[in-house]
Protein backbone atom coordinates (compact mmCIF):
# COMPACT_ATOMS: atom_id res chain seq x y z
CA UNK A 1 0.00 0.00 0.00
CA UNK A 2 1.07 3.14 -0.86
CA UNK A 3 -0.77 6.77 -0.27
CA UNK A 4 -2.80 7.08 -3.59
CA UNK A 5 -5.57 8.50 -2.44
CA UNK A 6 -7.72 9.52 0.53
CA UNK A 7 -8.82 6.07 0.99
CA UNK A 8 -5.09 4.84 1.97
CA UNK A 9 -4.98 6.69 4.84
CA UNK A 10 -5.47 5.76 8.47
CA UNK A 11 -6.05 7.49 12.02
CA UNK A 12 -4.70 7.16 15.02
CA UNK A 13 -6.61 6.58 17.75
CA UNK A 14 -4.85 8.31 20.47
CA UNK A 15 -6.75 12.13 18.44
CA UNK A 16 -9.83 10.34 20.21
CA UNK A 17 -8.54 9.57 23.47
CA UNK A 18 -11.06 11.28 25.43
CA UNK A 19 -13.59 8.54 23.29
CA UNK A 20 -12.62 5.37 24.72
CA UNK A 21 -15.83 2.66 24.40
CA UNK A 22 -14.96 1.45 21.36
CA UNK A 23 -18.61 2.48 20.01
CA UNK A 24 -17.57 5.59 20.43
CA UNK A 25 -14.74 5.31 18.68
CA UNK A 26 -15.67 3.43 15.63
CA UNK A 27 -18.42 6.04 15.36
CA UNK A 28 -15.41 9.07 15.47
CA UNK A 29 -13.89 7.20 12.97
CA UNK A 30 -16.27 6.69 10.66
CA UNK A 31 -17.51 10.89 10.63
CA UNK A 32 -14.79 11.91 9.52
CA UNK A 33 -15.07 9.42 6.37
CA UNK A 34 -11.71 6.90 7.36
CA UNK A 35 -11.85 3.31 7.52
CA UNK A 36 -8.22 2.13 8.56
CA UNK A 37 -7.03 2.84 12.17
CA UNK A 38 -3.92 2.43 14.11
CA UNK A 39 -5.00 1.76 17.35
CA UNK A 40 -3.42 3.02 20.85
CA UNK A 41 -4.00 1.21 23.82
CA UNK A 42 -6.25 3.74 25.95
CA UNK A 43 -8.67 2.03 23.40
CA UNK A 44 -7.01 -1.70 23.54
CA UNK A 45 -5.22 -3.56 26.19
CA UNK A 46 -3.10 -5.27 23.87
CA UNK A 47 -2.18 -7.33 27.02
CA UNK A 48 -6.12 -8.96 27.84
CA UNK A 49 -6.11 -11.99 25.13
CA UNK A 50 -9.76 -11.49 26.10
CA UNK A 51 -10.90 -9.15 24.60
CA UNK A 52 -8.83 -9.38 21.32
CA UNK A 53 -11.77 -11.56 19.66
CA UNK A 54 -14.42 -8.91 20.34
CA UNK A 55 -12.85 -6.00 19.06
CA UNK A 56 -11.76 -7.14 16.24
CA UNK A 57 -15.57 -8.33 15.85
CA UNK A 58 -16.59 -4.61 16.54
CA UNK A 59 -14.28 -2.98 13.64
CA UNK A 60 -14.61 -5.81 11.47
CA UNK A 61 -18.70 -5.17 11.28
CA UNK A 62 -17.68 -1.55 11.01
CA UNK A 63 -15.97 -1.86 8.07
CA UNK A 64 -12.91 -0.65 9.95
CA UNK A 65 -9.04 -2.23 8.69
CA UNK A 66 -6.73 -2.13 12.07
CA UNK A 67 -3.03 -1.23 9.95
CA UNK A 68 -1.20 -1.07 13.15
CA UNK A 69 -0.84 -0.45 16.72
CA UNK A 70 1.21 1.50 19.06
CA UNK A 71 2.45 3.25 20.33
CA UNK A 72 3.96 0.42 21.91
CA UNK A 73 6.68 0.23 24.57
CA UNK A 74 9.38 -2.59 24.57
CA UNK A 75 10.94 -3.47 27.87
CA UNK A 76 12.20 -6.69 27.41
CA UNK A 77 8.76 -8.17 28.71
CA UNK A 78 8.72 -11.69 26.46
CA UNK A 79 5.46 -12.81 27.39
CA UNK A 80 3.51 -9.29 27.45
CA UNK A 81 5.25 -8.28 24.31
CA UNK A 82 4.16 -12.03 22.54
CA UNK A 83 0.48 -10.76 22.98
CA UNK A 84 0.62 -7.69 21.08
CA UNK A 85 1.86 -9.15 17.98
CA UNK A 86 -0.69 -11.89 18.46
CA UNK A 87 -3.28 -9.04 18.71
CA UNK A 88 -1.77 -7.76 15.36
CA UNK A 89 -1.81 -11.49 13.58
CA UNK A 90 -5.36 -11.88 14.65
CA UNK A 91 -6.48 -8.47 13.52
CA UNK A 92 -3.92 -8.71 10.27
CA UNK A 93 -2.06 -5.63 10.93
CA UNK A 94 1.09 -4.70 9.25
CA UNK A 95 3.43 -3.26 11.76
CA UNK A 96 3.98 -2.00 15.76
CA UNK A 97 4.80 1.89 15.91
CA UNK A 98 7.11 1.40 19.10
CA UNK A 99 9.51 3.01 21.59
CA UNK A 100 12.02 1.29 23.32
CA UNK A 101 12.83 1.26 27.05
CA UNK A 102 16.40 2.66 27.16
CA UNK A 103 16.61 1.75 30.41
CA UNK A 104 16.49 -1.98 29.53
CA UNK A 105 18.72 -1.65 26.57
CA UNK A 106 20.24 -3.95 24.65
CA UNK A 107 17.44 -6.46 25.44
CA UNK A 108 14.60 -4.35 25.37
CA UNK A 109 15.46 -3.66 21.42
CA UNK A 110 16.62 -7.15 20.91
CA UNK A 111 14.01 -8.71 21.65
CA UNK A 112 11.56 -6.47 19.54
CA UNK A 113 14.00 -7.82 17.17
CA UNK A 114 13.22 -11.41 17.86
CA UNK A 115 9.47 -10.76 18.23
CA UNK A 116 9.36 -8.70 14.95
CA UNK A 117 11.08 -11.61 13.02
CA UNK A 118 9.43 -14.40 14.67
CA UNK A 119 5.92 -13.31 13.84
CA UNK A 120 6.51 -11.55 10.35
CA UNK A 121 5.46 -8.44 12.07
CA UNK A 122 7.57 -5.10 11.56
CA UNK A 123 8.52 -2.95 14.58
CA UNK A 124 9.05 0.67 13.50
CA UNK A 125 10.20 3.02 15.51
CA UNK A 126 8.41 6.13 16.27
CA UNK A 127 10.39 8.97 16.98
CA UNK A 128 9.24 11.63 19.47
CA UNK A 129 11.07 14.55 19.62
CA UNK A 130 14.44 16.26 20.36
CA UNK A 131 14.22 15.00 24.24
CA UNK A 132 13.31 10.54 23.50
CA UNK A 133 16.92 9.23 23.00
CA UNK A 134 15.62 7.81 19.47
CA UNK A 135 14.59 11.35 18.26
CA UNK A 136 16.85 12.26 15.81
CA UNK A 137 18.04 10.37 12.93
CA UNK A 138 21.87 9.91 13.87
CA UNK A 139 20.30 7.62 16.70
CA UNK A 140 18.03 5.77 14.62
CA UNK A 141 20.44 5.40 11.42
CA UNK A 142 22.37 4.07 14.32
CA UNK A 143 19.85 1.59 15.70
CA UNK A 144 19.15 0.45 12.34
CA UNK A 145 22.56 -0.39 11.12
CA UNK A 146 22.50 -2.91 13.38
CA UNK A 147 19.29 -4.23 13.86
CA UNK A 148 17.21 -6.73 10.70
CA UNK A 149 15.14 -6.15 8.20
CA UNK A 150 12.29 -6.36 10.53
CA UNK A 151 12.68 -3.38 12.39
CA UNK A 152 12.34 0.01 10.75
CA UNK A 153 11.02 3.55 11.66
CA UNK A 154 7.85 5.02 12.17
CA UNK A 155 8.44 8.77 11.28
CA UNK A 156 6.07 10.88 13.07
CA UNK A 157 6.74 14.16 11.28
CA UNK A 158 5.88 16.77 13.82
CA UNK A 159 8.14 15.49 15.99
CA UNK A 160 11.06 15.02 13.85
CA UNK A 161 10.45 19.16 13.22
CA UNK A 162 10.56 19.56 17.09
CA UNK A 163 13.80 17.75 17.03
CA UNK A 164 15.31 20.18 14.40
CA UNK A 165 15.54 17.74 11.55
CA UNK A 166 14.66 18.09 7.81
CA UNK A 167 11.72 16.15 8.43
CA UNK A 168 11.73 15.75 4.08
CA UNK A 169 15.11 14.52 3.86
CA UNK A 170 14.32 12.04 7.45
CA UNK A 171 12.05 10.43 5.00
CA UNK A 172 14.12 10.67 2.45
CA UNK A 173 16.76 8.59 4.22
CA UNK A 174 14.95 5.95 5.72
CA UNK A 175 12.65 5.37 2.46
CA UNK A 176 16.08 4.67 0.26
CA UNK A 177 17.18 2.13 3.26
CA UNK A 178 14.04 0.42 2.97
CA UNK A 179 13.33 1.15 6.48
CA UNK A 180 10.39 3.28 6.33
CA UNK A 181 7.82 1.44 7.09
CA UNK A 182 5.19 4.34 8.50
CA UNK A 183 4.43 7.68 9.01
CA UNK A 184 2.66 9.41 11.47
CA UNK A 185 1.26 13.15 9.36
CA UNK A 186 1.13 15.81 12.22
CA UNK A 187 1.99 19.08 11.59
CA UNK A 188 3.65 21.54 13.96
CA UNK A 189 4.09 25.40 14.20
CA UNK A 190 6.72 27.00 16.48
CA UNK A 191 6.85 30.19 18.32
CA UNK A 192 10.68 32.02 18.29
CA UNK A 193 10.67 29.93 21.57
CA UNK A 194 10.63 26.41 19.95
CA UNK A 195 7.21 25.89 21.91
CA UNK A 196 4.91 23.46 19.02
CA UNK A 197 1.18 23.82 18.03
CA UNK A 198 -0.50 21.38 16.29
CA UNK A 199 -1.96 22.81 13.13
CA UNK A 200 -4.27 21.20 10.08
CA UNK A 201 -1.86 18.94 8.36
CA UNK A 202 -0.06 20.97 5.40
CA UNK A 203 -0.69 24.36 7.14
CA UNK A 204 2.63 24.88 9.47
CA UNK A 205 5.78 23.92 8.94
CA UNK A 206 5.14 20.24 6.96
CA UNK A 207 6.49 20.16 3.17
CA UNK A 208 3.09 17.82 2.95
CA UNK A 209 2.80 18.26 -1.16
CA UNK A 210 6.23 16.66 -1.18
CA UNK A 211 6.16 14.17 1.46
CA UNK A 212 2.96 12.63 0.40
CA UNK A 213 4.83 11.91 -3.04
CA UNK A 214 7.91 10.28 -1.62
CA UNK A 215 5.40 8.02 0.19
CA UNK A 216 3.57 7.37 -2.61
CA UNK A 217 7.19 5.83 -4.54
CA UNK A 218 7.93 3.82 -1.27
CA UNK A 219 5.87 0.39 -1.40
CA UNK A 220 7.66 -0.85 2.18
CA UNK A 221 5.60 2.09 3.79
CA UNK A 222 2.16 0.25 4.56
CA UNK A 223 0.90 2.61 7.86
CA UNK A 224 0.55 6.35 7.07
CA UNK A 225 -1.83 7.66 9.57
CA UNK A 226 -2.80 10.76 10.25
CA UNK A 227 -2.68 12.53 13.71
CA UNK A 228 -3.66 15.38 15.49
CA UNK A 229 -3.66 16.04 19.27
CA UNK A 230 -4.84 19.18 20.01
CA UNK A 231 -9.03 19.55 20.63
CA UNK A 232 -9.08 16.49 22.42
CA UNK A 233 -12.75 16.30 23.16
CA UNK A 234 -13.76 17.51 19.48
CA UNK A 235 -11.10 16.25 17.13
CA UNK A 236 -13.45 15.25 14.36
CA UNK A 237 -13.98 18.86 12.91
CA UNK A 238 -10.12 19.58 12.55
CA UNK A 239 -9.58 16.33 11.05
CA UNK A 240 -12.00 17.10 8.35
CA UNK A 241 -9.72 19.93 7.83
CA UNK A 242 -6.76 18.12 7.64
CA UNK A 243 -7.99 15.58 5.39
CA UNK A 244 -9.34 17.80 2.60
CA UNK A 245 -5.70 19.28 2.48
CA UNK A 246 -3.93 15.86 2.28
CA UNK A 247 -6.72 15.28 -0.31
CA UNK A 248 -5.55 18.31 -2.30
CA UNK A 249 -2.12 17.58 -1.70
CA UNK A 250 -2.69 13.83 -3.07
Amino acid sequence: MTLATIRDLGIQSWCFREFVPLSTLIEQIKSIGLSRVELCAVHVDFNDESIFAPTLTAFHDAGITITSIGVQKFSNNPVQEAKWFAFCKAAGADMISAAIDVSAMPHSLQLAADLSTKHDIKVAIHNHGGYDWLGSRMMLRHILKHMPPSIGVCLDTAWMMQAGEDVLAAAQEFAESGRLYGVHLKDFTFDRAGKWQDVVTGTGALPLKPLLALIHKTPECRCVTLEYEADAANPAPVLRQCLTAINAAI
